[in-house]
C-alpha cells in the first residue's frame, strides 16, 4: 500500500482531522497524482454533515482537484510522470453499459464509482477523497489540465464546471439562446461565463441587488430580482434556457414561469424532491430537466472549451489546515465563488 496524509472527517461537526491513510499499490491502468489543489464543494459540506455522529466508514471529502502524475502503471500510455491532471467527482464505471458506450459515465447502468465515499469495483475498498497529498486513480478517468489554465482556478471546472456544462450543451446554447442563471454561486457564476462564451444572451436571477456587479463583470447582460415581483412578471416567458443553480430546497415555480414557449428549466442545484403543477409545464409546453456531472467525453471537451476561452473559476485560495474554516464560510455562504485548497502543507 502506498500512504498518504489529508483531511478525514471524524464525527464531530464540520472539524477536519489530519491523519494518514493508505492508498491502493498502482494498478496496471492506473496513475499515482499529487494533489495539488482541490475545491470545496456543497457535496463535501452534506457529506461532512451526514457523516456527524455516525460510525460509517473514514471520509476523506474532495472530488474536483488538480495535481501532476508522479506515478503511472505498467499499461497506461495516455500520461506521463510529471504531466498535469485533472480529476473529478467519477474515478470508475462499468465501461460496458450504453451510457458508458456514450462516454457518459455520469449515467452509468451499475452507478459510476465516486471520488470519494464510493466503493473500488475491484476490492470493494472505500473510496477516499481529494482531501489528501496524493491520489491513485484509473487513467481513463483523469484529464489532462490544458497548460494555459491555472491550475487553482481549474480546480472547480471538475465538479461545479461540469455540472453546469452537461444541460447548456445538451440543450444546444449559443449564439441567439435566452439564457437565464438562477443563484450566482459557485455553479452559477461558471454557468455565466460559459453561457456567455457559448454566445448566448445571458441574465442572472438574484436575491440580492449587489451581485449585479459581479454579474456584469462576469459578462451577463441583465440581472432580475427575484425578489422584485414587477421584474419577474416583466420577465415572464423570457428565456429559452433557464440554469438553476439554488444550491437549497426552493419552489421552481416562479423560475419555470420565465421558461419561453418550448423552453427548458435545468434543476441542478439542489438535488431533492420537487413539486410541479403540471398546468405550469402545459401553458408553453415547457420542460423541467436536470443534470448530473459529466462523463469522460463532455469533460474532456469542457477542458478544451475553457482553455480556448480562458474560463476558470473564482477562487478563495486557501491552505488546506484551514479546511474546517473553508466549510463553516461556505455554510454561510461568505465565499466568491468557490473555496480552494492548497495541498502543498500537507507535504
Amino acid at each position: 500500500m502506498r500512504t498518504t496524509v489529508g483531511w478525514q472527517a471524524d464525527g464531530a461537526g464540520i472539524a477536519l482531522r489530519r491523519m494518514s491513510f493508505d492508498r491502493r499499490e498502482l494498478r496496471a491502468d492506473d496513475v499515482a497524482v499529487r494533489v495539488d489543489y482541490c475545491g470545496v464543494c456543497h457535496s463535501d459540506l452534506h457529506a461532512v454533515h451526514a457523516r456527524t455522529g455516525t460510525a460509517n466508514a473514514p471520509l476523506v471529502p474532495g472530488h474536483e482537484f488538480t495535481g501532476v502524475v508522479t506515478d503511472v502503471g505498467r499499461e497506461v500510455t495516455r500520461f506521463a510522470v510529471g504531466d498535469g491532471v485533472a480529476v473529478g467527482n467519477i474515478v470508475d464505471s462499468c465501461g460496458v453499459c450504453v451510457m458508458c458506450r456514450q462516454g457518459q459515465e455520469n449515467f452509468c447502468h451499475e452507478f459510476p464509482t465516486l471520488t470519494y465515499g464510493g466503493a473500488d469495483r475491484r476490492d470493494g475498498t472505500v473510496t477516499l477523497g481529494g482531501y489528501s497529498r496524493e491520489y491513485v486513480v484509473r487513467d481513463r478517468f483523469a484529464y489532462s489540465l490544458p497548460a494555459g489554465l491555472d491550475p487553482a482556478a481549474a480546480a472547480p471546472l471538475l465538479c461545479a464546471g461540469i455540472t453546469v456544462w452537461e444541460p447548456l450543451r445538451a440543450l444546444g446554447v449559443g449564439p441567439g439562446t435566452r439564457v437565464a442563471v438562477a443563484g450566482l454561486g459557485g455553479l452559477g457564476h461558471l454557468a455565466v461565463k460559459f453561457a456567455v462564451a457559448l454566445g448566448a444572451d445571458t441574465t442572472v436571477i438574484s436575491r440580492s441587488a449587489d451581485k449585479a456587479d459581479d454579474a456584469r463583470r462576469l459578462g451577463a447582460h441583465d440581472l432580475i430580482l427575484s425578489t422584485d415581483q414587477r421584474q419577474m412578471t416583466t420577465a415572464r416567458d423570457r428565456f429559452d434556457v433557464v440554469i438553476d443553480t439554488i444550491a437549497v430546497p426552493h419552489d421552481v415555480t416562479p423560475y419555470l414561469r420565465l421558461v419561453a414557449l418550448d423552453g427548458t428549466l435545468s434543476h441542478v442545484g439542489h438535488l431533492g424532491p420537487v413539486t410541479v403543477e403540471t398546468t405550469d409545464l402545459l401553458i408553453g409546453r415547457k420542460k423541467l430537466s436536470s443534470a448530473g456531472s459529466g462523463g469522460s467525453t463532455g469533460t474532456a471537451a469542457m477542458l478544451e472549451f475553457c482553455a480556448r476561452h480562458d474560463i476558470t473559476a473564482d477562487i478563495e485560495l486557501v491552505p488546506s489546515a484551514r479546511v474546517s474554516e473553508a466549510l463553516d464560510r461556505l455554510e454561510r455562504n461568505d465565499v466568491r465563488y468557490r473555496f480552494v485548497l492548497d495541498m502543498s502543507d500537507l507535504s
